[in-house]
């Protein structure tokens, strides 16, 4: 008992030395920056690389403008959804709201709210295109889809070669090509594209609707490709690898597979690798992380569309200071996207292994 009695008021003078020092701490007159304007950044996901580059691009041009951008990506906030972070922001009574918006009722009636207090927000790859949003920062989602339906008949093409299958003319854009042969049988070219199930907005379908547009023109008159959509369960990290690894358990696995983003992109690499299918299923994926590149380098993952995330943060930042200035600002601000081959990743890749920024 005496032993107990000593450690608890041991603990207790601590405790009270602890508070008193850092109290004295917290009345210190201290430094600070006084900022122009103070903006909030929401995002889905606090982990995925290509949200940070964003945000380091509206932070490099918030610095520039004298403007504080706060991202709601840290874990104090990790268990609360978008919609529940819209409602702390408008709260909070920020100067501007950038946020990764869907079609939802509840998403469009949180952005009105926002105008309704004369914040201005700034839709961010995901619109919500009913509602009082001041602009949107996205891609070019058909010039997308374009992309990628052009890379998916390079593949078909450079297959065909490869089988000696000949070429029977040319016409115009157009290459015509025997029917692909697959062992003693014939049969479609199949090109499956990941869709995230529970996407509202039409960018995806846009996306989607320039893929097919591209491989119907440019296909050709006796080539049969067979393009499906394949619904992911975006719920969370473990539910997209178990939504991928159960296209690898099908009798057919798909000859090509469009991935629309990183997440998709890495799981899909990672089953080709486990499946042992590397040359048998071609990636065509999304963003230049690391392991996409290194990917591509190992002839793993066939190509991947670069995104310039930085430039997207930048265009945020721009979007809310011109609406601030002026009243107005465009509508819509479109980030570059390129392709990345085999043949483009020297550019990414530093001496030895490692691979570079993007600094475009």
């Amino acid at each position: 008992m005496l032993l107990t009695i000593i450690c608890v008021i041991a603990t207790v003078v601590t405790a009270a030395y602890v508070l008193w020092f850092y109290q004295g701490t917290y009345h210190e007159e201290t430094e600070q920056t006084v900022y122009d304007k103070y903006y909030m950044m929401i995002t889905e996901d606090n982990k995925s690389s290509i949200w940070r580059s964003i945000y380091q691009g509206a932070c490099e041009q918030a610095m520039a403008e004298n403007v504080y951008v706060d991202w709601l990506g840290d874990d104090l906030f990790q268990g609360y959804s978008v919609e529940e972070q819209m409602q702390i922001a408008i709260a909070s009574g920020v100067d501007g709201i950038i946020v990764t918006a869907n079609e939802n009722t509840e998403m469009t009636e949180l952005v009105n709210k926002a105008a309704e207090e004369n914040i201005p927000v700034v839709t961010l790859y995901g619109d919500n295109t009913q509602s009082a949003r001041c602009s949107f920062v996205g891609i070019g989602s058909y010039n997308l889809g374009h992309e990628y339906g052009r890379l998916a008949l390079q593949i078909i093409r450079e297959k065909l070669a490869g089988q000696g299958v000949g070429l029977v003319s040319v016409q115009g854009n157009e290459t015509i090509f025997e029917q692909v042969k697959v062992g003693s049988r014939e049969r479609p070219v199949r090109v499956a594209v990941l869709v995230n199930a529970y996407a509202q907005g039409l960018d995806q379908y846009i996306l989607c609707s320039g893929i097919q547009e591209t491989i119907e023109q440019e296909r050709g008159e006796n080539l049969e490709i067979e393009l499906e959509l394949i619904s992911v369960d975006d719920t969370n990290a473990f539910s997209v690898e178990e939504s991928i690894r159960d296209i690898f358990m099908e009798r057919e696995i798909p000859d090509i597979i469009i991935c629309l983003n990183e997440l998709h992109t890495t799981c899909v690499y990672q089953a080709v690798v486990d499946y042992n299918k590397v040359g048998q299923v071609n990636i065509l994926g999304y963003y230049d992380s690391d392991t996409i590149i290194n990917a591509i380098d190992r002839n793993v993952i066939y190509a991947t569309v670069a995104i310039d995330t930085k430039q997207m943060g930048q265009f945020c930042i721009k979007a809310l200071q011109e609406y601030h200035e002026l009243g107005y600002t465009s509508q819509y601000f479109t980030a570059d996207i390129r392709l990345i081959q085999k043949e483009d990743v020297e550019e990414y890749l530093g001496k030895g292994d490692s691979v570079d920024e993007n600094d475009e």
